[in-house]
């Protein structure tokens, strides 16, 4: 074992998921999100890492029209098994009848469990807008229902909507979710319909439920889209927003009927009907 490690603290001004999305690109997994911070841990240098994630929040800038702040700090620790500490201070969360756990934590035989490493995968259900959005699933999705999920990261919202008997597509521009999904489907036991690397736009099927828990602007960017895939009756539900952003957010989808306006600390989620 090494004698020292190396820490990176990042801040972002904004929602941080494409940030961390980012981070696993690039090959690191050891990855905490703390007080506001997101947390990179390794025994390698950082700075490549810094002027890595510098260059990307410019581009997201550039990509979104809306100047993204960063702030990012590094630390050398003595090293004392951070593996291990960062496994045990993931702890489970219950939202509404699931119980979202890491695979070293027990079960618990009163809910249904899905089990998510958050070292290895982006939502874990800890994020308040992944919360929202797992809440609102429970809420809005019937068995037998069609689901998209944009955007899908770890494929958590996915694999809830199959556990509560949805057909499931899921989508992300980013390869590696879309494999680092489909195996937290297998380590969980269900299905999904078709999983691709790209946009909303590349399908052709509208669905009874689309969900997005993305950053802001790009919720706004991909509005029409979004609309369009909800079959007419159907519901989107959005996650990802700042309360700062929730009426920008909610302007560029007003064609549909608000049903649910729902916050937990900063964030919202959205739910819609067409």
């Amino acid at each position: 074992m090494e004698q020292t490690y190396h820490e990176l603290y990042l801040r972002v001004d904004s929602n941080y998921a494409d940030f961390i999305d980012f981070i696993f690109t690039l090959g690191y997994e050891a990855i905490e999100e703390k007080d506001g911070d997101i947390i990179v841990r390794s025994n390698d240098d950082m700075e490549m890492l810094r002027f890595a994630l510098n260059e990307f929040a410019t581009k997201m800038s550039l990509a979104t029209q809306h100047e993204i702040q960063i702030k990012t700090d590094i630390k050398v620790k003595k090293n004392e098994d951070w593996i291990k500490k960062y496994q045990e201070s993931i702890k489970p969360i219950s939202v509404g009848n699931f119980y979202i756990r890491p695979d070293w934590e027990a079960p618990d035989d009163e809910k249904q469990n899905i089990i998510i490493n958050p070292a290895l995968a982006f939502g874990s259900g800890h994020h308040e807008s992944t919360y929202g959005c797992i809440l609102q699933l429970q809420n809005y999705l019937q068995k037998d229902d069609t689901l998209l999920d944009v955007g899908c990261g770890s494929g958590i919202l996915s694999i809830v909507a199959a556990k509560l008997g949805a057909v499931v597509d899921l989508c992300d521009t980013d390869e590696q979710a879309i494999e680092s999904a489909q195996e937290n489907f297998k380590l969980n036991h269900v299905n999904y319909h078709e999983a691709w690397v790209g946009s909303v736009n590349f399908s052709h099927n509208t669905y009874d439920v689309v969900v997005a828990n993305i950053i802001a602007d790009v919720l706004v960017m991909l509005s029409q889209d979004l609309i369009k895939h909800v079959k007419p009756g159907g519901v989107l539900i959005l996650s990802g927003i700042l309360d700062k952003y929730v009426d920008k957010v909610h302007t560029k989808f007003q064609q549909m009927e608000l049903v649910e306006k729902y916050k937990r600390n900063e964030w919202y989620t959205l739910v819609l009907k067409r």
